[in-house]
């Protein structure tokens, strides 16, 4: 999977605890599979200043805002055609969360493909072009992100309007 270009960050902050953060990244790169790099380390720390500022810590030493970043950042190394994200914004603190959506919204205006599983409707919406809503395994609604934001039963049933 990891050739075809798709890497995924999952639930959960996975880093390389013992290692430092600059070490997580670097071990990003090992998913390239001979593609071009498309964000290097100077990119990934624009993209997440505190990364550069904790780039000699150790991992498990961040707080779970940076770890969550620290994946993002260690798959975005791996020079990705495809992300898939799984729930980035869980257990995180709201500014926390608007600093990784922030970043969410600056690759997708560069041009990344993101896969993203979010429970938070607000910010699913928000950050996609497209959503599908499902519910118990089974697909309830489909469409453009914007125009399942006035859609009646989406805002009734995942937003807390109507």
């Amino acid at each position: 999977v990891t050739q075809a270009g798709i890497l995924q960050v999952p639930e959960g902050r996975h880093v390389f605890s013992e290692m430092s953060v600059l070490e997580n990244l670097l071990i990003g790169e090992t998913a390239m599979h001979g593609r071009t790099p498309t964000h290097g380390l100077d990119d990934i720390f624009a993209l997440f200043p505190i990364l550069a500022e904790r780039r000699e810590q150790l991992a498990g030493s961040l707080s779970g805002g940076q770890q969550q970043m620290l994946a993002i950042a260690r798959g975005l190394m791996g020079a990705p055609r495809l992300l898939l994200l799984d729930e980035p914004s869980l257990g995180l603190a709201p500014v926390i969360i608007a600093q990784v959506f922030s970043a969410l919204a600056e690759l997708k205006k560069q041009g990344l493909t993101i896969l993203l599983v979010e429970q938070n409707a607000h910010l699913a919406l928000s950050a996609s072009d497209r959503t599908y809503v499902i519910e118990q395994g089974v697909l309830v609604k489909s469409g453009r992100s914007a125009d399942l934001q006035n859609d009646p039963d989406i805002t009734a049933s995942y937003l807390g309007q109507g």
